[in-house]
């Protein structure tokens, strides 16, 4: 049987720079289908270069996995293994990168970095994670609601509880607008997203039909949702002032618990969360928020995560799909 031909993805697809545009979106149903990867490799005799600034488990694993799956050699740089930076501008180390390998995956703290290594690479770009953005898990995240959800992606409506400044909150917001889907933000008036991105995803939201929410009620948010979603607040190597503004000033009324659950109104809403979570005192870091704050559990309660409403290791599975239909769809000839 004849193999199909392979669609060809938009610019916006393939730098991956953190915000999705509408038009990078035209090959994305095909690249859904379970086994359209599957057959046979379609990436043979490609090679990825893996820029880690930042460590990583199941970015690093997806994005190899996927690359081996589908023929692909990979080439791991971890912290401190490129000169990006310091002794090499971001420019320069993308022009060399370019010249030797078919495409490029970048994870670290600035989305600056991702932007001038899809300008001067010549190859495409993977955003693998910034601190404003996290594409590859939000596209993660769309396929897994898609995939647990009878409706279409325009019917799904879904809630981010948290602090909805950081890479998550800000991916699932941009994801959701250009696809028409109903997105709701639950979080304290100073942790919103930046106005610039609110603005920019309510324009694509008034082309594509997308509802908008941004409250700090979070009973208005979750109700008759399909999706809750959270992200971990505090970070290890944090000030312990950082912790507590968050705990004890801010985030608290957001954590997700069995009361949160109930408020949808829905026994159908399922849980997500993009890993990996303080759900329970068996992590160290865990073991610290519990001593200061007497908190089993931070941002979601083992409670939740660990019920049948959740989806967290469907999800995690799913970064490896959706990368892989990425990389088929990106590593053209």
């Amino acid at each position: 049987m004849p193999r199909p031909v392979r669609p060809r993805c938009s610019a916006g697809w393939r730098i991956s720079a953190g915000f999705w545009q509408p038009s990078s979106w035209h090959c994305a149903p095909r690249c859904w289908l379970p086994g359209w990867c599957a057959d046979s490799p379609w990436s043979w005799g490609k090679h990825l270069a893996l820029v880690f600034e930042k460590t990583s488990t199941r970015t690093r694993c997806a994005f190899e996995a996927a690359a081996a799956d589908q023929g692909a050699a990979t080439t791991y740089l971890g912290p401190g293994d490129t000169h990006v930076g310091t002794k090499e501008s971001v420019a320069d180390t993308a022009r060399v990168l370019g010249r030797m390998f078919d495409g490029i995956e970048y994870r670290g703290s600035g989305q600056s970095v991702v932007t001038d290594l899809a300008a001067h690479a010549g190859v495409p770009v993977y955003n693998g994670l910034t601190d404003t953005a996290h594409p590859t898990q939000s596209l993660c995240d769309v396929f897994t609601m898609r995939e647990h959800s009878p409706k279409p992606l325009a019917e799904i409506s879904y809630c981010y509880l948290g602090d909805a400044r950081n890479n998550m909150g800000n991916s699932l917001l941009s994801m959701g607008a250009p696809l028409g889907m109903d997105v709701r933000i639950a979080a304290p008036g100073a942790l919103w997203p930046e106005p610039g991105l609110v603005a920019a995803c309510r324009s694509l939201a008034a082309r594509s039909g997308a509802r908008i929410t941004l409250t700090e009620d979070v009973e208005e948010a979750v109700h008759r949702a399909d999706f809750l979603h959270t992200d971990v607040w505090v970070s290890m190597g944090e000030p312990a002032e950082t912790w507590r503004e968050r705990v004890e000033l801010l985030l608290l009324p957001y954590r997700v618990d069995a009361r949160t659950m109930a408020a949808t109104g829905s026994p159908d809403t399922r849980f997500m969360h993009c890993l990996p979570s303080l759900h329970d005192r068996s992590t160290r870091l865990g073991e610290q928020l519990f001593g200061a704050y007497g908190l089993d559990g931070l941002e979601v309660t083992d409670e939740v995560f660990s019920s049948p409403a959740s989806l967290v290791f469907d999800q995690a599975e799913n970064r490896l799909h959706t990368i892989k239909a990425v990389l088929v769809a990106t590593l053209d000839d």
